[in-house]
């Protein structure tokens, strides 16, 4: 498609207005402004389900020079590998620079040919470096995104007052599927994962490690999980403020108690712990990137991770619970990770999936399996 020069304004509730140039489709939307400082992997943050109701900064300068691929590349599962999930989950998108002009040789079109297949609105030419450096001081702020032709800023500054907490929302189930799907992988362990708003990284790496996969919706009961005669369970990411998801913490308190193996991520390690009547609270601006350091605290290893979340486990919460701190974050010292004192239950912030990141924390799914192994002797 041509390149079609759009007006463009990001309004935050404190009244700030970014002016810049339009891209993708042309539209009004709100939601929860937050920044990712990742260099590279936008289609994978762009698809992530834990983005759904945000929208996303990209503090990188330049974005969208090696375009998209097509969905047609697979790994051996039939799994997009560039993606984590069908469609872009943002409500927006906010950088720099954006690249008229992609290469690669799997490009198949431009990011600003896709966000406009996807009606979801772009804006580009602002300073995000000061953009990100409000929210760094002031936290992550509700916001309205426009695109379009004659945009009334004094409208967009009233709007902006009234605008909807996506948090008060039940994000995960808007993203979960509804009914449950079976991945066969011809083996006799079977990992029930429920779906919070899982990426396709998380389904792939338990596929990888040969086992049948039962993915079923956030909301699904106990009795019926455990119909299925699991080996283990896995609790994914997703959107949104844990507290919102009590059905899934009395499900996972319930799964506690009959000690399978379980492995929880991201949102599942905020679940996990309000289940053990630990507490969470929301951080002022989340980590959302491909760098950033935790320390295990058996090993006083430290892993660099792949980030995206808003909210975190109060430590001093997990006093009298069954549950021990295990990774740390390196900057801000923020619970990055659980195990539970006498089971084989943990769970950790960040992504060992990575998809975008580093896979350095990629084992971390073989201890899981292991820990299945051993519980099925």
């Amino acid at each position: 498609m041509g390149w079609v020069l759009s007006e463009a304004v990001l309004a935050l509730e404190d009244g700030t207005i970014f002016k810049g140039t339009g891209f993708g489709h042309p539209c009004e939307v709100s939601g929860e402004i937050v920044f990712n400082t990742s260099m590279v992997g936008y289609t994978e943050s762009l698809t992530d389900p834990s983005y759904h109701g945000q929208i996303l900064v990209q503090t990188w300068i330049l974005i969208g020079n090696y375009g998209i691929p097509p969905f047609s590349i697979t790994d051996e599962f039939g799994i997009p590998l560039h993606f984590e999930s069908q469609r872009v989950q943002v409500n927006g998108y906010v950088v720099h620079s954006l690249t008229k002009h992609p290469s690669h040789w799997s490009n198949q079109k431009s990011l600003d040919d896709w966000l406009k297949e996807q009606k979801i609105p772009g804006i580009e030419g602002i300073d995000t470096r000061e953009l990100t450096k409000k929210l760094r001081v002031k936290g992550v702020m509700l916001g309205i995104l426009k695109v379009g032709e004659k945009i009334d800023l004094e409208e967009i500054k009233e709007k902006v007052k009234k605008i909807e907490d996506p948090n008060e929302r039940n994000l995960a189930k808007e993203v979960s599927i509804e009914k449950p799907i079976i991945y066969e992988n011809g083996n006799s362990t079977k990992i029930v994962l429920i779906d919070c708003g899982v990426k396709f990284g998380i389904l792939r790496n338990l596929l990888k490690r040969k086992c049948d996969v039962i993915r079923v919706p956030i909301d699904y009961p106990v009795d019926k999980i455990l119909e299925f005669e699991p080996s283990g369970i896995v609790i994914s990411n997703g959107p949104g403020n844990p507290k919102k998801y009590e059905e899934t913490i009395e499900t996972a308190r319930n799964l506690i108690e009959v000690g399978l193996p379980m492995m929880g991520v991201c949102l599942g390690c905020q679940i996990l712990a309000l289940a053990a009547s630990a507490d969470t609270y929301k951080l002022k601006f989340g980590h959302r990137g491909s760098n950033h350091p935790v320390i295990d605290l058996l090993t006083r290893k430290c892993y660099i991770t792949s980030q995206n979340h808003g909210y975190a486990i109060e430590p001093k919460s997990l006093e009298g619970t069954d549950f021990n701190i295990w990774f740390l974050n390196a900057n801000d010292k923020t619970v990055e990770g659980i195990k539970h004192k006498s089971k084989p239950i943990f769970a950790t912030q960040f992504h060992p999936e990575a998809s975008p990141g580093p896979y350095e924390t990629e084992f971390l799914f073989d201890l899981f399996m292991k820990e299945v192994k051993n519980a099925k002797r």
